[in-house]
């Protein structure tokens, strides 16, 4: 029989913050290939329910599944972990970074190609490239 003490109390915080943050950057990164969570969960084999429940961070995902998220997003499992500090406490992002990945998420909530386009032409021209 297991028992709970004080002292497992806030590992289990800190792993459902570390699950909290994986399942955001899992979205993040999904957001940014214009993937929706339907088109993630059929690449990797999971129901569109579990791919959800991974994002929002109720469900702990396993090192395997996150590899398998990995390659389908095309990028190394140690990304879904940046921006966790010490003791596993979430740093904020800059306003500038915040701003950056609304951006994403807009663009990726563009259905008309030619209005990607479009912004994307517009984009490069402010940028001066």
């Amino acid at each position: 029989m297991s028992r709970t003490t004080d002292q497992d109390e806030p590992q289990s915080q800190r792993a459902t913050m570390v699950d909290k943050h994986v399942g955001q950057r899992i979205r993040e990164r999904r957001l940014a290939m214009g993937l929706s969570q339907q088109q993630l969960a059929r690449i990797i084999g999971i129901t569109y329910q579990q791919a959800h429940k991974y994002e929002r961070g109720q469900n702990r995902i396993s090192a395997g599944r996150l590899f398998s998220v990995a390659q389908a997003l095309a990028t190394e499992p140690a990304w879904f972990f940046d921006g966790l500090g010490a003791d596993n406490v979430v740093e904020e992002l800059p306003p500038r970074q915040r701003m950056q990945m609304e951006l994403m998420r807009n663009f990726a909530s563009i259905k008309d190609e030619k209005q990607q386009e479009a912004l994307s032409s517009m984009a490069r021209l402010l940028a001066g490239s």
